[in-house]
Order: C-alpha cells, then sequence, then structure tokens
C-alpha cells in the first residue's frame, strides 16, 4: 500500500499519537527522574521518529495529496484529466488529418495527376504514382492550404466522443480487479491474465467504435467530396440530416462491421502475440529482457495493423459508396473505358473484368 491509498490515511492521521503514548511509556520505564529529566531536556515524544519506523506526519494524507498534488490518477482531478486528454488527441488528430486525407483519396483510386516514370532498386523502369507531398501540393493549389482540413471538424468530435465514452466506461465498469501479469505467474495463469485484460480493451473500443461512427461516416464523406468538387455534406448537422433523410437511421452505421473485426482482430493480436513472445522467446536471463519486453506490443502492433489494415480500407470504402457524390475521375465515367456508364456515386459498374484489370487502364490513357 503507497501513502495515496484510502485505507492508509487512518493510520497516517492518528499513527502520530499512537507513537507518542509508546514513546512516553519507555521513558516512564526508564525511572522517574531520568524520565524528568529527559522530558526538561528533549522535544516531546509526539514529534519525535520511532526508531524502526518512519514518522508519518511527513507523509502527506491521500487527502491532501488528492486535493494539492494534482496527480492524474486522483479522483478529484478525473474531469481535469480527461480534458486533458481530449486536447492531446485533438492536437494529434489535427496535425495528422491531412495525411488522412490523401490516404482517403488513394484508396478511392483518385489520380488527379499522371504517373511518372522512375527506377527501382534493379535499374529496371517502372511508373510511380504521386507521393503525399505531390498529393497534398495539388490540394493546396485547388483549394487552399483550409482545404487540406476539410472533414476535420467531424474527426475531431468523433475522437473526443471516442475518449469520454471510455472515461465513462473506466468509472461504470472499474479496472481493478484486472490483474497485471507478473514474472512470477505460471503460464495458464499469465494467459488467464491476458485474455481478462484483452476482454476488457475490446469492450471499451467496440462501445466506442459505435458511439463515434456515425461523426466517422459524415468525415469520410466531407473529405470525398473533393473528387467531384461538390459540397452535400457542408457541415455536421446538415449532413446528419441528409443522411437520416436519404439512408436513414442505417446509413450513420455503414461500414461498421468492418472496422469492428479489424478492431478486435488487432486487438487479439496484438496482445496475445506480445504474450507468447515475452514468455517464450525473451530469456529472463538475458541482461535486456525487461527493455525488450516493453516494446513488444509496440512493435506486434505495427505488425498487426498491416494485417488489418484491409479490414478498415473496406470499411471506409462502404463509408462513402453511393452516399450522392462523385468518388470516380471523369476517366472512369467513360463509357469507351468501362464498357458503360456508372451510375453516380457507385464504382461497383464501372470496374472492368479480372483478366482486363492490368491492361484497362493503359488503354483508357491512350484514348
Amino acid at each position: 500500500m503507497g501513502a495515496l491509498d484510502p485505507e492508509v490515511a487512518p493510520w497516517a492521521r492518528g499513527g502520530a499519537a499512537g507513537m507518542a503514548g509508546a514513546g512516553a511509556g519507555a521513558g516512564a520505564r526508564g525511572g522517574a527522574a531520568a524520565g524528568v529529566e529527559a522530558r526538561a531536556r528533549d522535544p516531546p515524544p509526539a514529534h519525535r521518529a520511532h526508531p524502526r519506523h518512519p514518522r508519518p506526519a511527513a507523509q502527506p494524507s491521500a487527502r491532501r495529496m488528492d486535493a494539492g498534488s494534482g496527480g492524474l490518477g486522483s479522483g478529484d482531478n478525473a474531469p481535469t484529466t480527461e480534458a486533458l486528454f481530449v486536447a492531446l488527441g485533438a492536437g494529434v488528430t489535427a496535425l495528422s488529418h491531412p495525411l488522412l486525407y490523401v490516404k482517403l483519396l488513394i484508396q478511392v483510386g483518385h489520380e488527379p495527376m499522371p504517373p511518372t516514370i522512375g527506377t527501382n532498386v534493379l535499374g529496371r523502369k517502372v511508373l510511380y504514382l504521386p507521393s503525399f507531398f505531390t498529393y497534398a501540393k495539388y490540394i493546396v493549389q485547388v483549394d487552399g492550404k483550409i482545404g487540406l482540413f476539410r472533414g476535420l471538424s467531424p474527426r475531431l468530435m468523433s475522437n473526443a466522443l471516442s475518449t469520454v465514452t471510455r472515461g465513462s466506461m473506466k468509472k461504470v465498469f472499474p479496472p481493478d480487479e484486472i490483474e497485471q501479469v507478473s514474472n512470477k505467474d505460471d503460464m495458464k495463469t499469465s494467459l488467464k491474465k491476458v485474455v481478462k485484460e484483452t476482454s476488457y480493451e475490446m469492450m471499451m473500443q467496440c462501445v466506442s467504435r459505435m458511439l463515434a461512427h456515425p461523426l466517422h461516416v459524415i468525415s469520410m464523406r466531407c473529405m470525398v467530396q473533393f473528387v467531384g468538387r461538390e459540397a452535400k455534406y457542408s457541415g455536421v448537422l446538415s449532413s446528419i440530416g441528409k443522411i437520416f433523410k436519404e439512408e436513414g437511421l442505417l446509413g450513420f452505421f455503414v461500414g461498421l462491421i468492418p472496422h469492428l473485426l479489424g478492431d478486435v482482430v488487432f486487438l487479439w493480436g496484438c496482445n496475445l502475440l506480445a504474450h507468447f513472445i515475452n514468455a517464450y522467446l525473451v530469456d529472463d536471463s538475458f541482461s535486456q529482457a525487461l527493455a525488450i519486453r516493453s516494446y513488444t506490443k509496440f512493435v506486434m502492433g505495427i505488425a498487426v495493423s498491416m494485417l488489418t489494415y484491409p479490414f478498415l480500407l473496406v470499411g471506409d470504402l462502404m463509408a462513402v459508396n453511393n452516399c450522392g457524390v462523385q468518388i470516380l475521375d471523369p476517366l472512369l465515367e467513360v463509357p469507351e473505358c468501362a464498357g458503360k456508364q456508372a451510375p453516380k456515386g457507385d464504382f461497383s459498374h464501372a470496374l472492368p473484368r479480372s483478366d482486363e484489370m492490368v491492361l484497362w487502364p493503359l488503354r483508357c490513357m491512350e484514348r
């Protein structure tokens, strides 16, 4: 138990009096005259520390720590801590939004600039698609610098809602009963702890994903409007009304299932792989075992995210498909290239057959 434990606080408040009584009893056993002389020369026993126990008065009580220390784990400062996490998440989201914006345009196949001819590591000539900086420069030329942040508002609201939902769920279902994995645990016990911890994380992630997904759909559709230079989804409230009017309540949850599957596979794959690597591959006799174990989950997160990327890709494409805006380049909607005219906002009929998938883009470019 630490000094912040509420069960220790009564002992800390009353420990001085108890130690004072112990010191007075020791003086009485030493003789009356010696006791009077010692009391006249020394300070009161309540101010002396016991030889075996430190003076409790030097340690602040739990109430004082909660009120004055401003610790992140204090109960009184929980709203402040949650607001801090929301603010930090909003800053990271705003900084990374141009990268997500360009990624979505690449995912839907928007290629406003022709590929460039380059050379690979083997010296062979290949075609390279524009890089992130080239895409970002093109967006700035069309919409200005503010255009890089199209769809940022609903994304900020989505991340804030997800953070608040996680904090609320931790209050309703506190993770106090979840024990951390220790090196002293056997394999069966440690695996049970990992499963319990992962199940708790999966529950919070799924609930926060379901609540924040409607705002994610609005953000995706706001960004994809860049392809057709449209403004159907201009604001959060107006977008909510249009989606509900045209698609109903289910329109807010288009693409939710792939995202949920991706989150579940990511959590279980990352935690289980990190656990088995730390348990079976990292030997305790190795001098850097603790450092390696601390980075295992981070490295596994990068590896598993590459495997779960198809789920996120499918979910994003489902969110913008048949939403009433143009998401295909005009070249892909030319009947001579695609075989027939594709409906607006629907790219399923504009794609060529699988046997023509390789030569079809080159034929279209030639025409």
